[in-house]
């Protein structure tokens, strides 16, 4: 257990003597002593082990919520964090808002995890789960959607009736109930509202709407557990359309925190889109059913929009998928492209506008026309110093966005307004033991910190092997080496092998080498959804997965399914990245040094996420495979190695093959 250097180490001593500690069975005992062995988890959950590195975090939580402080904790893979700020928030009498990276971490925390805390504790305190409105069934969008009558196809028309029927019988409207649907189908977006087509108190069925009623939920309770996306949407900008969705908590408890800065700029960020706008033209057309003689004034300025997109999206379709917004702006024909598009824009908002009192829906697209006026407005403004203006493309559409170069000082804002405690937490937080770059992207001034290793036996139970021989990672043939590298390596793991790429173009030419090469199944990201390739994966027993980005972290696979991480480069951010091009930048004219002071600390905290998937479990072993030879040939090295758990190290292969001949290898 160490302190970090952002601020000083947390402890429960104060509040024990002062008579503060929580309360249970009539007793009294602080939350480490809740999770200690005299304890009642102890005794009441089935294989729970009490671990220091658990009760420390619990009494450091405890505090910060007591005192509204903010607090960054650690904990390593196998500390238990989730136990550890659950049991301090539903004993501390306060109102908390747990927030997780994802809505699959949301539905465990809430389904298992809070139910089973909760049922130990004996806590009697009220409980919400709350998502983005987009997981909830919209009745007045579905009820639009049958009056349409327009699908793609006959599989459309039966899920549609479907979807009805379910309507009738649930309670909470969330889509996930109806597992018959894909998550994917074209249909949802139809049933379901955005910010931009939600009728808020205007809509006809306003006190029947499943969202309406989950909110409310969620305001009248003790605890909510929502995502990172949700709560940025509502604190960052209530965009929701229902004013202050979350109600106004004591303490905010985010899970997974390394995804933070990430997200806070999408939200901080101004955006419009192709989608947008085709979308707000789609819509302007359906609401013409309900109302006599508005088709005919509302698609001759509709009809332009969608050729208007196409021109634009093919005018960039020879430049980098994204960029900076100059490199658009240079393009022929765009910045007139653009004139139009406002234009366009400008004439359907004056015709939305002479309809807007003969329906609710009308009214709204109206305000939605003025909205997206305004934002391509600010997205153009490419003067503005503060922000990073920047486009990017898919295969059909495109989208243009202004972030703020610097985000420290609104999320400062924001803890300010909210008087409240802030407890980040996630595996991945510090860089060689210090939490420098995580506490000034969120402009956190002198946090208390807190960092706890994982409890797991690390020199027993894996191994590091960096590779001798392996070219420079710049080089052409730098792929093919890795395989080559690998190969041996994996048949002495016998497969169950993650191989983890920091780019697509590799990861596709390792799978080109690896078909048809050894006695594994190969499963390769890309080539089916995600949780397919993870279920297949842990079916076979023997499998090698290739995958890139989405599988460097929130994925669990313990046991021995997974017995071997292999990693091909260190995972520095792509250079073509526009936002980081633009922070460095910065960091550059302020005297900084943006290499030591940026890059390396990002890419240390992606290279724990993805190490981290090796040892899930006090019963797992294996073996990471950390192939870039920099860690051992730069200064900097040295620091992405002392950033791991305290891994064995070895560059001798019979090294590795004796690891998993010995007994407990299978």
């Amino acid at each position: 257990m160490s302190q970090g250097a952002a601020g000083p180490h947390v402890t429960a001593a104060a509040r024990a003597e002062a008579g503060d500690a929580a309360t249970f069975g009539g007793g009294s005992l602080a939350a480490a002593d809740l999770l200690g062995p005299d304890g009642p988890f102890a005794s009441a959950v089935p294989g729970f082990a009490p671990r220091a590195q658990q009760q420390a975090m619990a009494a450091a939580v405890e505090d910060a919520i007591a005192d509204r402080r903010m607090l960054i904790a650690e904990a390593g893979t196998g500390t238990g964090k989730t136990f550890a700020y659950l049991v301090p928030a539903l004993e501390s009498g306060r109102r908390v808002i747990v927030s997780t990276g994802t809505k699959a971490l949301q539905d465990q925390l809430f389904h298992r995890d809070l139910p089973r805390v909760r049922s130990v504790l004996g806590a009697r305190l009220s409980a919400a789960l709350l998502k983005g409105r987009a997981n909830y069934l919209c009745l007045y969008r579905l009820d639009q959607a049958h009056k349409d009558g327009r699908f793609a196809s006959r599989q459309q028309v039966g899920q549609l009736q479907t979807i009805r029927a379910w309507s009738t019988r649930t309670i909470s409207g969330d889509r996930a109930e109806l597992a018959e649907i894909a998550e994917d189908s074209p249909l949802w977006p139809r049933v379901t509202s955005t910010t931009e087509n939600c009728l808020g108190t205007e809509c006809p069925m306003f006190n029947d709407c499943f969202v309406v009623k989950a909110r409310r939920a969620a305001q009248e309770a003790d605890l909510v557990v929502v995502n990172h996306h949700l709560l940025f949407a509502d604190l960052a900008l209530r965009q929701e359309g229902f004013g202050e969705i979350l109600p106004g908590a004591q303490a905010f408890v985010l899970d997974e925190a390394h995804q933070i800065p990430e997200l806070a700029g999408q939200f901080f960020s101004t955006s419009l889109s192709a989608r947008q706008v085709g979308e707000l033209a789609q819509d302007a057309l359906a609401e013409c059913g309900n109302v006599s003689g508005a088709l005919a004034l509302l698609q001759p300025l509709t009809e332009p929009l969608a050729p208007l997109l196409q021109r634009l999206r093919l005018a960039i379709d020879t430049l980098p998928s994204r960029g900076a917004l100059s490199l658009v702006l240079a393009a022929p024909e765009v910045p007139d492209l653009l004139d139009q598009l406002d234009q366009a824009l400008h004439r359907l908002a004056d015709g939305l506008e002479g309809q807007a009192e003969r329906s609710r829906g009308f009214a709204a697209l109206h305000e939605r026309a003025g909205e997206q006026i305004a934002r391509l407005r600010q997205v153009r403004e490419a003067g503005a110093r503060d922000f990073v203006h920047w486009y990017e493309t898919t295969p059909h559409g495109f989208s243009l966005h202004a972030t703020p170069l610097d985000l420290s000082a609104p999320l400062r804002e924001l803890r300010a307004q909210s008087r409240a405690a802030w407890i980040y937490t996630s595996a991945t937080l510090s860089v060689g033991g210090r939490f420098d770059h995580f506490a000034r992207q969120l402009g956190l001034d002198d946090p208390q910190t807190l960092s706890l290793e994982s409890p797991f036996d690390y020199a027993r139970q894996a191994l590091a092997y960096l590779p001798p021989g392996l070219p420079d990672p710049s080089s052409p043939l730098y792929t093919d080496h890795v395989v080559d590298a690998a190969l041996p390596v994996l048949e002495a793991s016998r497969g169950r092998a993650f191989l983890l790429f920091t780019s697509h173009r590799a990861l596709r030419r390792a799978a080109e080498r690896l078909t048809g090469i050894g006695t594994w199944p190969l499963f390769v990201q890309g080539s089916a959804p995600r949780h397919q390739l993870l279920d297949a994966f842990r079916a076979s027993g023997n499998g090698v997965l290739l995958g890139a980005a989405s599988f460097w972290e929130g994925v669990d696979v313990a046991g021995e399914a997974l017995s071997c991480v292999i990693i091909d480069k260190l995972p520095f951010a792509a250079p073509d990245d526009p936002v980081l091009t633009a922070r460095l930048e910065a960091l550059r004219e302020a005297g900084g040094n943006p290499f030591t002071q940026w890059q390396i600390p990002a890419a240390v905290i992606a290279l724990k996420q993805g190490a981290g998937r090796l040892i899930r479990d006090v019963g797992d072993r294996g073996v990471l495979m950390l192939c870039d030879p920099r860690l051992v040939s730069r200064p900097y090295g040295k620091l992405f190695l002392r950033s791991l758990p305290p891994l064995p190290q070895t560059r001798e292969l019979a090294d590795v093959q004796r690891f998993f001949a010995e007994p407990g290898a299978d």
